[in-house]
């Protein structure tokens, strides 16, 4: 129970910012005595920090706590189809460092070495302070290899990457504990800790990447399902099947990969799908077609989710640039307009507000938030 309380304690002002101790009694619910036992043991252990007293109002000067963005670091590495990034990430979630390496498709025995350089790297960098990381995150897809044909890939190609245990991989890399998640729901713990999941309770989370994926967050803690794949909506099929045709999915029409393949068709670099010059000339030729389409399919994926999961909102970002990011929400918004929502109450629809960062910082946030954060079944589990 202590130490439950002492993670709500932590998570109110990870929440809410710097507060004193007798706003952190009211958020929380605890007493003011267990309070000040609480933040003492914490100052203690260097997770918070005192500011300087507020001065002006009838009575004793307040002193806000926060959190003390030494008191601990974690390691989020996303591994992707077509680049892996590794942040180092402090306690309050910003990111310290951060080290990139982009390829056409990752090569295992070359990616794993390198990734184990950068573990090496990050953890140096933090000098005498090393004894505070608590853990490495990892996000990736499930299936590395999965729609291998769309990618160009073999099927000895897509077998040795999903034949892979990155956890297992990274762990044996490093002596501190590692976790895994796909990669979509890293990013949507990432939007649900640090973005609008602070104002939103339940919503269903979108990311466009090389290929769309997503997640799900319901009551303000994230859903992973059974294995771990709420929210894969990249396989939602599109249309209805067909004797003899089996419906194509959202992955075909929401994903980078698509405009990839039309720059390519017509001799543009491949990828400028994930920077500015995907909206000007003359690749915006070939955007502008892209976003209607998968604005489209992407406001079915919204009906679809709705039906299925009664939420408050619905949160989209990707790996696109910013403006073409807003360009497909917009289209997005509009196409929804266009299907029927008799039965449903029509969610509001958000930008995300990470970005690219969101599946690497969502895995740097695992380790934080297994160490730090309340865990609601906490008192359920069996012995």
């Amino acid at each position: 129970m202590r130490q439950y309380n002492e993670r709500v304690v932590l998570q109110a002002l990870r929440m809410h910012g710097a507060l004193p101790k007798a706003e952190l009694a009211r958020v929380t619910g605890l007493t003011a005595q267990t309070i000040g036992l609480i933040t003492t043991r914490l100052e203690e252990d260097g997770l918070l920090l005192r500011h300087d007293p507020v001065r002006g109002r009838i009575g004793q000067p307040s002193i806000p706590l926060t959190l003390d963005p030494d008191g601990a670091y974690a390691i989020g590495i996303k591994i992707g189809r077509r680049s892996t990034d590794a942040l180092l990430v402090d306690f309050n979630g910003k990111v310290r460092k951060r080290l990139s390496l982009s390829y056409a498709f990752p090569d295992a025995a070359e990616l794993l070495p390198a990734v184990s350089q950068q573990l090496r790297t990050l953890r140096r960098s933090l000098g005498a302070r090393s004894s505070r990381l608590v853990g490495v995150g990892v996000a990736a897809p499930f299936q590395m290899g999965g729609w291998h044909r769309m990618l160009g890939l073999s099927s000895q190609q897509s077998e040795q990457w999903n034949s892979i245990d990155l956890a297992a991989q990274v762990q044996a890399m490093i002596d501190v504990p590692v976790s895994f998640a796909r990669d979509t729901s890293a990013a949507c713990v990432a939007e649900l800790l640090l973005g609008r999941g602070r104002d939103i309770k339940s919503f269903l989370y979108l990311f466009v990447d090389t290929f769309v994926g997503g997640g799900l967050v319901l009551h303000s803690q994230p859903h992973f399902g059974v294995r771990g794949n709420a929210g894969a909506v990249a396989s939602l099929p599109v249309n209805l099947a067909q004797p003899g045709a089996v419906p194509e999915q959202l992955v075909r029409h929401a994903s980078l990969w698509d405009l990839e393949q039309h720059y390519q068709q017509h001799g543009l670099d491949p990828s400028a799908a994930y920077d500015a010059r995907s909206l000007e000339a003359p690749y915006r030729d070939h955007t502008s077609p892209w976003i209607r389409s998968a604005a489209n399919a992407l406001a079915h994926c919204i009906v679809s989710g709705t039906a299925v999961v009664d939420v408050d909102a619905v949160v989209m970002d990707g790996s696109l640039a910013p403006a073409a990011l807003e360009s497909l929400l917009a289209q997005t918004a509009q196409a929804l307009d266009s299907y029927n929502w008799e039965g449903l109450w029509r969610p509001a629809l958000h930008a995300g507000s990470i970005g690219s960062d969101a599946r690497a910082l969502g895995g740097a946030l695992l380790p934080l938030h297994a160490n730090f954060a309340p865990d609601r079944e906490t008192f359920l589990k069996a012995a």
